[in-house]
């Protein structure tokens, strides 16, 4: 694909729609209140106001790259099709059964979360693969023949086949297509051996569950999209970020829709990778808040850890294991209910607690004024000073001081005995500990000390947090990008077009046949290649060649990255080694070690055509105030804050805490104790142990 000129990048949001537009040197952006019940609403208002900015037509724009929330708000609010699953006879409830781990202990009345797909609507054929993907039982053609009545009476409008091992030998699901398709053409029909072929029978059930249940939904929405956006005369390509961190055309999206279930928050590890790279920083963890969630990543080298498995939907206080499993490539984070929007209430102990229910766009905070009368911690830090009721969101959005302190009161003040002060403080404390926490535990499963991290904040709501974050974990540098408050749509603009493919196939070192795994390694590298290809044809391709291995005995792998599709035993033997005393601090001698699954990443270079450096922005209606009253919840008492407006500040002056630094998306708090330094590309740095 050629270097587009003018290029959109959309991030739908549970409160918020971002937009931003990248033209010849100039960018503009605009935030837009989510439009649930038709997401398209809000992407073409908000592309109408950008190119009204940059003075171009939607017929101009060469490219559009999209992240959407639509697939993962459908499997949490099960709003999806109605779907079956056919799977083989005798494993008809392994997604109900799960596996025997309890996600909570000691909790003697646990509820496990429903299965996606209830068990009427859970169908069996007789047929059976041994472990190596040879037959045991050949299909059932009698009872595949009437699978297709069940199906027809049943009103399916979707289906998910999946059969035990048929990640080793697709032909069984293959052939139920076949059948299924010629009997029912408008049926949509999503195979395991397709969406996730790898071993482990719950976790590829479930995702091959999942994409058939949302696939409808999503094609339905892309195809809408696309003609509403032709409809205003924006006829350029659409592509789809996908969660693991790369760009995939719209055909492959409505596909495989269940790669998209973490596109907004993977855009923004891809954003703050690519600030970390500008920067120079190997060692950086992102933090993106929004209005609904906050996401929490690791970035080494320049690259966002990446994992094979995450959960959705999880519903005992977003406790790992209470979800459900997705088994597709993704950008691995923590996601917590803390958000701008996430309401507060107090517990039956009389404790304040925060989230993981978010007031969305509709109703929104107290202080929207839309009918919501919860607090949320956008009233909070409304009442702590850190938002300009009149200028919030550029003065597009007019917020009400007097209704955040009737909702903290009511809520928070009146069944604690507190002032609305404290109250706000309770809350705004609470949620920057939720945060923190989540970011101590999430580094400690990954081995790593945060003290030597540098953190780079995005989202509309993270720079109003950040520093104190950076406060709690003990990290002494903060970076808040340019269009910090879109950073996610910024990022879709900077990830690359890729696609990642996976094979489960089970090898012993001490049995390794280099011939089988690079045929392996080979068919793999060939089936991404067409995919990135189909999207950019003449880009010229990287590819990131991983293994994943453990100990005989082990129960799950560790990633091992390799150096090309031609592996040899020694190789493979220290990189497994040195990646695994990396991770546990040691090796195990005399242990037999074996190959569960192998994968193969093809990627263009990233989409940078301009970076934030230099760019011209307008400044919008954002103004500044002189000085204001902020509250510092490390000392509890409010200061006197000066206020400057981002746009109008110079590179090299240092401004020393307490201080508020504002732009149209957002507003950077820089605590006393805090110095901040614009740089030249437009990064605000603040480094904590400067004097107030």
């Amino acid at each position: 694909m050629s270097n587009p000129q003018i290029k959109i990048g959309v991030d739908i949001g549970g409160t918020f729609t971002d937009v931003v537009l990248e033209a010849e040197g100039r960018q503009e952006s605009t935030k837009i209140l989510t439009t649930n019940s038709a997401p398209e609403e809000a992407i073409l208002e908000g592309l109408s106001e950008v190119c009204e900015k940059a003075g171009v037509s939607p017929g101009d724009i060469d490219l559009v790259i999209h992240g959407t929330t639509l697939a993962t708000n459908a499997l949490i609010e099960r709003r999806g099709a109605r779907t079956a699953l056919i799977t083989t006879k005798g494993f008809r409830d392994v997604i109900e059964m799960r596996t025997e781990g309890r996600f909570e202990q000691y909790d003697l009345n646990l509820k496990l979360p429903d299965p996606l797909i209830s068990r009427e609507h859970r169908l069996v054929l007789s047929e059976r693969l041994a472990a190596d993907g040879q037959v045991l039982l050949p299909l059932d053609e009698g009872e595949l023949a009437a699978m297709v009545d069940t199906v027809r009476a049943g009103g399916y409008e979707s289906v998910a086949v999946g059969f035990l091992h048929s990640y080793q030998n697709p032909a069984h699901e293959e052939r139920v297509r076949e059948v299924l398709s010629a009997a029912l053409p408008d049926l949509t029909i999503s195979l395991s051996s397709e969406v996730s072929p790898q071993m482990r029978e719950y976790e590829r059930f479930n995702t091959v569950a999942a994409n058939a249940y949302v696939k409808p939904v999503m094609k339905a929405y892309l195809s809408r999209l696309v003609a509403r956006l032709a409809g205003i005369g924006a006829t350029a390509p659409v592509f789809l970020m996908h969660s693991g961190g790369g760009i995939v055309s719209i055909e492959t999206a409505a596909e495989f829709p269940v790669r998209l279930v973490e596109s907004g928050p993977a855009g923004g590890a891809i954003f703050a990778a690519h600030i970390a790279r500008q920067h120079k920083l190997d060692k950086v963890i992102s933090f993106d808040m929004g209005g609904t969630t906050a996401k929490i990543c690791l970035i080494k080298d320049y690259t966002p850890k990446t994992a094979r498995v995450f959960e959705v939907a999880r519903s005992y206080r977003f406790k790992k294991g209470s979800g459900m499993p997705i088994s597709i490539p993704v950008i691995d984070m923590v996601e917590i209910g803390a958000g701008g929007g996430s309401l507060a209430h107090v517990d039956s102990m009389n404790q304040i607690r925060v989230g993981p229910e978010s007031a969305g766009s509709d109703p929104g905070p107290a202080c929207y004024g839309r009918g919501g009368s919860r607090p949320a911690v956008t009233d909070a830090d409304v009442v702590l000073g850190r938002i300009d009721p009149e200028n919030f969101a550029g003065g597009s959005i007019r917020l009400s001081a007097q209704a955040s302190q009737a909702a903290l009161t009511t809520e928070i003040g009146a069944k604690l005995a507190h002032d609305v002060t404290t109250s706000a403080y309770g809350v705004s404390e609470v949620v920057d500990e939720n945060m923190a926490n989540a970011a101590r535990v999430h580094a400690v499963e990954n081995g790593e000390d945060l003290s030597g991290y540098t953190m780079i904040a995005f989202g509309g709501a993270a720079p109003l947090h950040a520093a104190r974050l950076c406060q709690k974990l003990g990290i002494g540098k903060l970076l808040i990008p340019a269009g910090a408050g879109v950073g996610s749509a910024i990022g879709f603009l900077r990830a690359p077009f890729s696609y990642e493919a996976t094979h489960s196939s089970y090898m012993r070192l001490s049995a390794f046949s280099p011939a089988e795994a690079g045929k392996i390694l080979d068919r793999l590298k060939q089936e991404t290649t067409s995919f990135v290809e189909g999207c950019a044809p003449s880009s010229p391709l990287n590819y990131r060649i991983r293994t994943f291995m453990r100990y005989v005995g082990q129960g799950w792998e560790i990633p091992v990255d390799l150096e090309d599709v031609a592996p040899e035993v020694d190789d493979i033997r220290a990189r497994f080694e040195a990646a695994y005393s990396g991770l546990f601090g040691r090796i195990v001698d005399g242990l037999d070690i074996e190959v569960a699954s192998w994968s193969v990443l093809a990627e263009t270079s990233a989409q940078i055509s301009q970076d934030a450096a230099g760019m011209a922005k307008s400044v919008g209606a954002v103004r500044a105030s002189g000085t204001r009253e902020l509250f510092d919840p490390a000392n509890g008492v409010f200061v006197d804050a000066a206020v400057h407006e981002r746009d109008g500040m110079q590179p090299g002056v240092i401004e020393a805490g307490p201080a508020i630094v504002v732009e149209r998306e957002t507003a950077t708090i820089i605590p006393p104790g805090f110095s901040a330094q614009l740089h030249d590309d437009g990064t605000l740095v603040l480094e904590q142990g400067a004097s107030s």
